[in-house]
């Protein structure tokens, strides 16, 4: 039952898009670096409607808002966490993810991000799992079409 929390076909992903909300991005840059993917990418996300909660103990503010160190110091409940970190981080953020008391429904990796292992952990507690997957690219092909 599991493999069917691994997402990769359209429908489940524009359904994703469709339902998140609030979304804690994972390696969020601030507007100094704003020509990079961390940042110009969950800057169109708040354009279009959702939440951004950064994450990043690199920055204290990113888009307006106060930047946490840790997914785990995150105070709100998260519809998505959204990962722009290199993929051999990927273990440890899925096992902050795991141990939050409120688990988001949605782990979303960025292109060129995969890590199968941490993938069917998630999964496996029931988190859909996206990988090598661009959210703008995405929601442009398939909410914005």
């Amino acid at each position: 039952m599991w493999r069917k929390k691994l997402i990769e076909d359209d429908e489940a992903l524009r359904k994703i898009l469709q339902q998140v909300k609030k979304v804690a991005v994972i390696g969020i840059k601030d507007s100094s670096r704003g020509h990079e993917a961390a940042f110009t990418v969950p800057n169109y996300l708040a354009e279009h409607g959702y939440e951004i909660i950064p994450v990043n103990p690199s920055v204290d503010t990113a888009l307006g808002k106060k930047a946490y160190d840790r997914i785990g110091e995150v105070p709100d409940k998260l519809d998505m966490v959204l990962i722009f970190r290199a993929p051999n981080n990927i273990p440890l953020h899925a096992a902050e993810v795991l141990e939050m008391e409120n688990k988001p429904a949605v782990f979303w990796m960025q292109t060129g991000i995969r890590n199968m292992d941490a993938a069917h952990k998630l999964a496996k507690a029931g988190i859909q799992v996206v990988q090598d997957h661009c959210i703008y690219r995405e929601h442009l092909r398939l909410i914005r079409e």
